[in-house]
């Protein structure tokens, strides 16, 4: 079963990150440039490297910090490579444990193979069964090991024509880090689902990664974002590009809302000015009359801002945030769920007593936590709660990446907006439309996936809901007063 964490928030799958360079000790880069992807995956953490004539790993259960050591690095770098592939994980195809952890790593007759991936192949149990009865084994229930698996069969062509083959076969979203013996290879779907980006470290080097934060805190320059459908391959005569293939372009939407740091730009859109235009635009679309605005730290905060501005009202940290938490999950039980909420978020009473309070969000998923959080408000003593939220309804599963609970489990999925606002206990309720939604995101260059504000789904799933489940859409949904 996914982990859902103590916020209650969805759970992207993973970031990814490649680095080239002769000279450089890419192993240590790596590791430092993983823990700037931290917030994309906290179950587990790998890197390799390889120098073209060895390769060498290591990965583990848990944070960065906690996968590596001091000699774990030098361990790595010892072998003097030129060559790293590095992955944080989260689990949504194939399950936890160690086996699946990435980057997994490969050796065949033509050399070394190190894959990091982000995303979920929608078509990787069929792939999967194809290739055993061709007589492939797997050592994982990880989709990744298939692209692998496939890699293997077109290996006579060479890695770069191998992955291009491979990738006529496999459906769904990838950004992928690969590594060989003489080459980093980065890969983004043709929908281009998830991010993925390169710059500049050194004179000669090159750093691929989910986001550009990774890359400027390794005092890289950002050179700009992969292209979906395309291709670069890093080698010692540079970096080129290749577009594969071509299809509608869908990124996904909660890059911007949750997903990537506020730090980072994707496809030309500064995430934390995205941040602050989607609260913008949800004072517009649902103003009250109130006294501070608020927000759900960390990822809420930029859209309260942008909500404050825009509504003339002052903004105060309501809740407070503990940092030093780390991965506590959710565990069975409202007592225990309450319990780990209050230890990552407090109401600050000071600001809260007697005050109309409009709380921001970013998103609203089961509703336990929203629920626990107005109610925290209340003990805080707010006069009023008035919850916000920075996009449309949550209504359908993703398949693209996302650790998304079952439709059963969305609240907005099996409640209209009255019923939730009962339920949440507020005194009123408002989501972004999915018009303001994607007029805050205008400046993006890449259109965005918006299938779980709607149910239409870029392409073909097997597990889609019922006919009655996609005709649900999230205009339909507004402002409603508890």
């Amino acid at each position: 079963m996914p982990y859902v964490a103590v916020d209650g928030k969805l759970r992207e799958e993973c970031g990814v990150l490649g680095l080239y360079g002769r000279g450089l000790d890419v192993a240590r880069l790596g590791y430092f440039g993983l823990f700037a992807l931290q917030h994309r995956g906290q179950e587990s953490a790998g890197l390799a490297v390889t120098n073209g004539k060895e390769i060498k790993a290591h990965k583990g259960l848990g944070l960065v910090a906690e996968v590596f050591t001091e000699g774990d690095i030098a361990s790595l770098s010892a072998i003097d490579a030129h060559i790293a592939v590095g992955h944080v994980r989260y689990s949504t195809a194939g399950g936890g444990g160690l086996a699946n952890s990435q980057p997994l790593v490969a050796s065949h007759l033509r050399g070394h193979v190190a894959l990091a991936h982000n995303g979920n192949l929608v078509n990787s149990d069929k792939l999967r069964e194809e290739l055993e009865g061709q007589g492939a084994i797997f050592h994982t229930t990880s989709d990744t090991e298939v692209i692998l698996s496939l890699m293997a069969r077109y290996r006579q062509s060479g890695n770069e024509n191998a992955l291009v083959q491979t990738l006529t076969h496999v459906q769904g979203a990838y950004s992928l880090a690969l590594g060989t013996d003489t080459e980093l290879i980065g890969v983004r779907d043709p929908y281009g689902f998830r991010p993925l980006c390169l710059g500049q470290i050194g004179n000669e080097g090159y750093v691929l990664a989910s986001e550009s934060a990774a890359i400027d805190a390794l005092g890289g320059e950002f050179l700009r974002d992969i292209q979906p459908g395309e291709i670069v391959v890093i080698d010692e005569r540079g970096a080129r590009f290749r577009r594969f293939a071509e299809s509608p372009v869908s990124a996904c939407v909660f890059e911007y809302i949750y997903f990537a740091r506020n730090d980072s730009t994707i496809d030309g859109l500064n995430v934390y000015r995205a941040r602050q235009e989607l609260g913008r635009q949800l004072a517009k679309e649902h103003p009250v009359a109130a006294d501070i605005v608020i927000s759900v730290p960390d990822s809420g905060t930029p859209a309260a801002l942008g909500y404050a501005a825009a509504a003339n009202l002052p903004y105060a940290e309501g809740l407070v945030k503990n940092r030093y938490v780390g991965r506590t999950f959710i565990e069975p039980g409202q007592a225990l769920r309450e319990l780990k909420v209050r230890l990552k978020l407090t109401a600050n009473t000071e600001v809260i007593a007697g005050k109309r309070v409009v709380m921001v969000d970013d998103s609203i998923v089961r509703g336990t936590t929203t629920q626990i959080l107005v109610k925290l408000l209340r003990q805080a003593g707010a006069s009023e709660v008035h919850v916000r939220v920075s996009c449309p309804p949550y209504v359908s599963p993703c398949y693209f990446g996302i650790d998304t609970p079952s439709s059963a489990e969305l609240v907005a999925a099996r409640c209209g907006v009255q019923e939730m606002c009962a339920l949440l206990g507020a005194d009123s309720l408002g989501f972004l439309s999915l018009v303001g939604t994607l007029a805050a995101l205008s400046p993006a260059q890449a259109p965005a996936c918006v299938s779980c504000f709607t149910g239409v789904y870029p392409m073909s799933i097997a597990k889609l809901k019922t006919e009655a489940d996609l005709n649900r859409k999230a205009d339909d949904w507004g402002d409603v007063r508890g």
